[in-house]
Order: structure tokens, then sequence, then C-alpha cells
């Protein structure tokens, strides 16, 4: 049975298009009922806090599989949408432990991440792969969360053309289908994950720009944001350029306050950017 789905700009006086995003995956850290405790956690701070109310954050969270469909019916009446951290790229047959995109969807998930540097490495996926997965999350209505980032530290130039390398083969893999639309695009160097840092905000911001311009240049990717991901935790997004629309938080979210932080901070940036455009 398929459960209500639930979106989170749905409130009246709400605004219809978010202006900043904030992504979550809690990949295979929790188990079930600490995915839920963390997950009711979760919905109190969203519940409370304006701009998710509003409709100009939008927030999201990716649980493992097992847990999806109750993540949705804690997390959507809060304005949390939901997500899965792998999709098949067919939507149902013989494929003994994959997950389809009409299953996610039945459970309420509104989001498919794609392609990130761990998929790659310990299961060699290629673009090839990654674009099918993405066309499959087009075709049952899902915003698929595309990772890109180079693997080695090196020049935000040399960043640029490997990410635009990357979105390019995915996203003309789901074109050659007939499958396109909005996108979330998460740029991850890969030597930034897991590391005690996040990349610097200068180098974020010059790549970001970049790809921004990029992306958005593309047929139906008009509505299409990035955001940053890789160690991101509060602090950093204040210090981003406004071509970064959000985060896409791993480790750092895993404490629920340290997201409300990261929410209030997300928040001010956005009065403060509206400020500054109203000056100029």
């Amino acid at each position: 049975m398929s459960l209500p789905a639930k979106n989170p700009s749905a409130n009246a006086g709400e605004t219809a298009t978010p202006k900043a995003i904030i992504g979550i995956s809690l990949k295979m850290y929790f188990d079930y009922e600490r995915t839920l405790d963390w997950c009711r956690d979760i919905a109190d701070i969203a519940a409370d806090h304006p701009a998710v109310r509003n409709g100009e954050i939008e927030l999201f969270a990716l649980p493992s599989h097992p847990v999806l469909a109750e993540a949705a019916r804690i997390l959507g009446p809060a304005g949390v949408a939901t997500g899965a951290q792998d999709i098949f790229w067919e939507d149902e047959g013989a494929y003994t432990g994959e997950v389809g995109g009409k299953i996610i969807t039945e459970v309420s998930g509104r989001y498919a991440e794609v392609g990130h540097a761990e998929r790659r490495r310990v299961f060699g996926e290629d673009d090839d792969v990654i674009g099918l997965k993405t066309a499959a999350s087009y075709r049952n209505g899902l915003t698929p969360v595309l990772c890109v980032g180079e693997p080695d530290r090196g020049t935000a130039n040399d960043a640029v053309w490997h990410c635009i390398g990357e979105i390019d083969a995915v996203l003309n893999r789901a074109e050659s289908l007939g499958q396109s639309g909005r996108t979330i695009v998460a740029y991850e160097p890969q030597w930034a994950i897991g590391a005690a840092e996040p990349a610097t905000p200068s180098f974020i911001s010059e790549v970001i720009r970049a790809l921004d311009v990029h992306l958005r240049s593309r047929p139906a990717q008009a509505d299409s944001r990035i955001i940053y991901g890789g160690s991101a935790g509060p602090g950093l997004i204040g210090q981003l350029d406004s071509a970064v629309a959000g985060l896409f938080l791993g480790r750092f979210a895993h404490d629920p306050e340290a997201l409300r932080t990261i929410l209030d901070e997300t928040a001010e940036r956005l009065g403060l950017l509206a400020r500054t455009e109203a000056t100029t």
C-alpha cells in the first residue's frame, strides 16, 4: 500500500522554490531503532525550524532501505523528505537483492542517491551504470542526487573538468533513454570524504560556481542545483559562494544538534544573501 506523500512546501504561505538544500545520507552507520530515534529527533527540529517550515530550505534524509518507509512516516509530516541511498536501473524483475524505483516511490521516497565514490570504488560502478540509475530515478519521479568528484587533490580547474566529464556522461546516458529532469548534484571531492576537514571554502566555491553554470546550461537542468559534500559540517555553509546551494552531510549530521546548527547557519546565510541582493 502506498504511503501518503508529504510535500515539504505544501503549507499555505510557503515559498514555491527552495532557496537552499540540505541533504543527509546515513550510509550504514545506524541500526533500525537508532535510525528511527534519529528521525524523531530530526522531525522535532525540522517542525520547529522556520526556514524548513516555510520551504526556504529543502531538507531530505537518506536512510538504509529497510528503514525508508517508517522514516518517511516520521519525517514527512515535519517537512523532511526521504529517499534511498541507491537504486537499481530496472524497476522490477529477477534481480536478487536489488531495490527498484517503483518501491522507493511507493514508500514515499522522493530522492535516489547515485554515483557516490564508494559505489564506484567498492562496487565498480562507472558512468554508464550511474547513467542508467539516474534514468531510473527520473522515470520513477525521483530526484537523483548525483555525486561527482575528483579522486585526488589538485587545482580547482582540474576538479571542474573532471566533474563536468562525469556530469555529462551520466546525464547524456540518461537522456539517451529519453529520461531527464531536475537533478541535485553533490560535489564531493573523493580526497575530502571522511577527512578531518572539508576542502577549503574558496576551493569549493570556485569549483561549484563553474559547475553550476555548466549544469544549468543543459536542457532540462535549469532548475538543478549543486551542493557540497565531503566532511561538510557546522561552520561551513556561511563561508561559501551563493552558487553553492547547500550541503550534503554525512557523519556531522549524526548529532541532531549539529544539524540544527547547520539549519540555523543556512537560514542566516539566506538572510544575508537577500539583504545583499536588495542593496545591489
